[in-house]
């Protein structure tokens, strides 16, 4: 299977570590001019240095997208591209019930406005060319909520609402609006949040055996993610191969979510 993605622009916010990393690499590698983004200019500039010297034609741009005002300068250098990668998030553990006013709006504002202004942003010129992509990084967290970031899946939850939703707007203009149920992922927040929750005195082996045990024991894959492996289903849905696929939310997630569908 040839994905080629030259000739093709791509945004892929949040992506100066983990999952957005490898996918802002996914997407270079497959021949499309990669724009890197992180609050940070310091890490844009060690991402782009990276995957430059990897051979990516590969951008950065320094704005926090979860404002208004950091979506206004980024698109003051990137006012349109082909292939919008929503990946930005942000997640952590809190008791239930201790869940404050504030976290609630901070995880909607971060998750999922910071999306809707993006896809708001670059949907019209990518339907004025008959041609585009828009990719939501979800969360198995989505549809198990998780008792200790109840904020965090519903943040989640509302994200595959909106892909769906944005999915109708672009109906049959040739512009693809998916999701990506990413299941717990190996990055290094999330070795993190494992040792949040699993004794901290365990190696990380030891300690990431007894997190999925605990705390994802459902997992079919029984371990962590790599993040290229959701990178790859995100180059797929980013390439022309994808046409038929829309307003989807697409599992990688080590058959986590105990469900035949989606």
């Amino acid at each position: 299977m040839n994905i080629d993605l030259n000739g093709k622009t791509a945004l892929v916010t949040g992506s100066t570590q983990g999952i957005g990393y490898a996918i802002a690499a996914g997407l270079a590698s497959s021949g499309a001019r990669v724009a890197v983004n992180g609050r940070s200019v310091d890490r844009v500039d060690e991402a782009v240095a990276t995957l430059s010297k990897a051979g990516g034609d590969v951008v950065g741009i320094a704005a926090d997208v979860s404002t208004e005002d950091g979506v206004e300068q980024l698109l003051a250098e990137l006012p349109a591209v082909d292939i919008l990668v929503n990946n930005l998030g942000i997640f952590g553990a809190v008791p239930a019930r201790e869940i404050t006013d504030q976290q609630w709006r901070t995880y909607f504002e971060v998750n999922v406005l910071a999306a809707v202004r993006l896809i708001r942003a670059y949907l019209p010129g990518m339907i004025d060319k008959h041609w585009g992509r828009a990719i939501q990084i979800a969360s198995d967290s989505a549809i198990v909520i998780p008792e200790e970031m109840i904020h965090y899946g519903v943040s989640k939850t509302a994200l595959l609402a909106v892909s769906r939703g944005f999915a109708k707007d672009a109906a049959g203009t040739g512009v693809t609006v998916n999701s990506v149920i990413a299941g717990p992922t190996h990055t290094a927040g999330v070795e993190d949040f494992v040792y949040e929750l699993v004794d901290t005195s365990l190696s990380w082996d030891d300690a990431q055996r007894e997190f999925m045990r605990k705390h994802r024991p459902q997992s079919l894959l029984q371990r962590l993610i790599e993040p290229e492996e959701i990178a790859n289903m995100v180059t797929y849905l980013a390439s022309p191969l994808s046409s038929a696929t829309t307003g989807g939310a697409l599992r990688v997630d080590g058959g986590y979510v105990d469900s035949i569908l989606p």
